[in-house]
């Protein structure tokens, strides 16, 4: 895809003889190229209709330029337009900046019409930096949740060789054409469509262009941004408590409202919630209050001339005043009496229990010594 000119604020200028309608043509007047492209010129000429008889396909047209007074003859450009419809549009291919110059268009047949159009000549200036398309518009304020339309154009050599144009960030629909000015320029266009959020807030939206050369060197991406201004009501509106509590009744916090908003938030109102009721208590971002029972419920609002942002409710912890007690240990008579007879059981129980082994252990010794007697008996009788 080829890099187009750019023609000069007057695109098209008619000229004539002193005898008017003799001869005249219609072209551009200027035109900037950018090195090794090639572009396409609309052009049309007449003459007075006694010369018509003179006029055939036999014809020949072309274009020259001068070097010290003497015309030389173009090699660079071919003309496209219909003969027979007096058309003169041209592309003029692989251009450098040594073929910068004045071009004038050169009508020759075989007979007495041979006209050379000096008095319009078209200025091809051939320049190494690039031509950056252009975006309507060139800066953009919207609100947010808005429709908006960007539109990117370029010059198009011709209808079959076009720029490629790229969006980023692609933020909606493209769509593209190809328009034919009065003046038979062509232009690339594209539209990007999208809905308008604080999220584009900083971002660069640009639009390239970017043209294939035919002499080789490498293709030049042509870039135009712009940074959109978004327009939007206060939002993430917020309340935050220092100290965050719990809190002693009547002392003092200090209450923050934050938002993002722009343009910046106008005015901040603080509001008590007391069942269904919503009271004012106070102004400003910051604010200083002493916490009390009947405002521990808030909330804060933030608004700019867009409209208002509202935080969620705000429940403070808020201990009430009161005397710090000792505990006080009591116990209960009942209570008492009932461990002195559980006691009193076990005193019981252990001493039965000892009573017992004792008496046991008695028996089985004497029992053993009876024994031990009675045997001693029986060897003395023996």
């Amino acid at each position: 895809r080829i890099s187009p000119g750019k023609s000069s604020p007057a695109f098209c200028v008619s000229a004539c003889l002193t005898d008017c309608l003799k001869f005249e043509i219609s072209l551009l007047q200027a035109i900037d190229v950018l090195r090794g492209s090639c572009v396409t010129i609309p052009c049309s000429f007449d003459f007075e209709d006694d010369y018509e008889e003179h006029f055939n396909d036999q014809c020949e047209r072309s274009w020259v330029y001068y070097e010290n007074n003497e015309p030389r003859l173009s090699q660079t450009s071919t003309i496209i337009g219909n003969l027979g419809n007096k058309n003169c549009t041209t592309i003029f291919h692989n251009l450098q900046p040594e073929l910068s110059n004045t071009y004038y268009f050169r009508l020759e047949c075989k007979n007495p019409l041979k006209y050379t159009y000096k008095e319009i000549g078209l200025k091809i200036q051939v320049k190494d930096n690039p031509l950056l398309p252009t975006l309507t518009p060139s800066t953009l304020e919207v609100n947010e949740g808005d429709s908006v339309s960007l539109t990117c154009s370029s010059p198009a050599p011709s209808n079959l060789i076009a720029p490629t144009l790229t969006w980023s960030p692609t933020l909606g629909g493209i769509q593209e054409i190809l328009q034919e000015n009065q003046d038979k320029t062509i232009f690339k266009t594209s539209v990007l469509k999208f809905t308008a959020s604080r999220l584009h807030i900083g971002q660069n939206i640009s639009c390239s262009a970017v043209y294939k050369k035919r002499d080789g060197s490498s293709d030049v991406p042509l870039t135009t941004s712009l940074m959109p201004h978004v327009l939007y009501s206060p939002k993430n509106t917020d309340v935050s408590v220092s100290p965050p509590g719990p809190i002693l009744e009547n002392s003092e916090v200090t209450l923050t409202c934050s938002s993002n908003a722009n343009p910046a938030v106008k005015n901040y109102t603080w509001y008590r919630v007391d069942g269904g009721h919503e009271t004012v208590f106070g102004t400003g971002r910051i604010l200083n209050v002493k916490v009390s029972t009947d405002r521990k419920i808030i909330f804060c609002k933030a608004e700019n001339y867009l409209g208002e942002g509202r935080s969620h409710l705000k429940h403070i912890s808020v201990q009430g005043m009161y005397l710090e007690r000792k505990p006080v240990v009591s116990i209960c008579c009942s209570d008492l009496s009932l461990s002195l007879s559980l006691n009193i059981y076990i005193y019981i129980y252990i001493f039965i229990y000892i009573y017992i082994y004792i008496y046991i252990y008695i028996v089985f010794v004497y029992g053993c010594f009876t024994q031990a007697s009675n045997h001693n008996k029986m060897f003395a009788d023996e």
